[in-house]
């Protein structure tokens, strides 16, 4: 969905003029992106947006205005739009922050099947070598590739039932640089995580930096406890797999994104003031000192800063 805007306004000019310019914030196929190794399909993860899902006009607008006073950049023109193969209408918009891009939605009708809950929107260098990796890698394709005025998009699944989008535009644009890396953070069964990651890997082009089997469960709320904590960087940016038996108090789990900030006091206290609620005691821990926050609109985010920062 990230860039699938198809605004509907009176006049087939207007209307391809303002999808023009709603879709600029994010466009980018075949642009030289901001990686962090690997090969695969990826362009970078400044393009790879985290898909937030809320109920009202009134939330989008409350939501947008507090990421912005937290974390810094700017929001893009929002629209009315049609971002699935069969009809929907839905409110959206783009958000760029220095430490990662969200794209917001608003459905005004009921949300066609196979959307919803895919995690992420992935920009790909080709959709066809991209799906053709996918399969081969051993994804399930939930929603298969599917034109829109400006690209062709669809939704894949992984092992442990990690979906995300893939997305690809016919024009190129240039997005910001991140400041930081924001983490795709996925919680898997230990069932299915070997797979999962041999998978992403195999898919990505990435490789896993970490594989810590003893890690501090107080990360996750399970304080006194172990469990197992993978990090795998790619070209689409960092993941960070934990491996549960899904037994986990609020917020845990709910959060799809971390993201990693200079100063994590100053940044709890800017969230607290835009309207954020911080969810949990701060966590000193893995190589990072770290909490969660709920934005207005129920969006739950993991926000960390290194360990030595502040």
């Amino acid at each position: 969905m990230a860039g699938n805007l198809m605004i509907r306004m009176a006049g087939p000019l207007l209307r391809v003029c303002v999808v023009i310019a709603c879709a600029t914030v994010f466009l980018a196929a075949g642009a030289a992106g901001q990686g962090l190794g690997g090969g695969g399909v990826a362009v970078g993860p400044q393009y790879d947006t985290t898909h937030v899902y809320v109920a009202s006009a009134g939330d989008m607008d409350a939501l947008v205005t507090s990421l912005v006073a937290t974390f810094g950049g700017s929001a893009g023109k929002r629209g009315l739009a049609d971002v699935t193969p069969t009809p929907s209408s839905t409110l959206s918009q783009v958000v760029l922050t220095p430490v990662g891009p969200l794209s917001i939605f608003a459905y005004q009708t009921a949300v066609p099947s196979g959307f919803g809950n895919e995690r992420t929107g992935y920009l790909v260098t080709d959709m066809d070598e991209a799906m053709k990796a996918a399969r081969a890698s051993g994804a399930a394709v939930i929603v298969a590739p599917f034109k829109d005025p400006i690209g062709i998009d669809a939704i894949i699944e992984w092992p442990g039932g990690v979906r995300m989008q893939l997305y690809w535009h016919f024009k190129a644009g240039t997005n910001p640089p991140l400041e930081t890396i924001p983490e795709n953070r996925v919680y898997v069964t230990p069932e299915r995580v070997d797979e999962f990651v041999r998978d992403w890997v195999a898919f990505s082009g990435g490789k896993v930096v970490e594989d810590a089997r003893q890690a501090d469960g107080g990360e996750i709320g399970r304080a006194g406890e172990i469990y197992r904590r993978i990090r795998i960087t790619s070209g689409f940016g960092k993941m960070q797999v934990m491996v549960t038996n899904g037994k986990l108090r609020y917020p845990f789990g709910h959060e799809t994104t971390g993201y990693e900030v200079p100063d994590l006091d100053a940044t709890l206290k800017r969230a607290a003031t835009a309207g954020a609620k911080v969810l949990s005691t701060t966590f000193d821990g893995g190589g990072r000192r770290s909490a969660f926050v709920e934005f207005p609109g129920g969006y739950i985010a993991e926000v960390h800063s290194a360990a030595g920062a502040k």
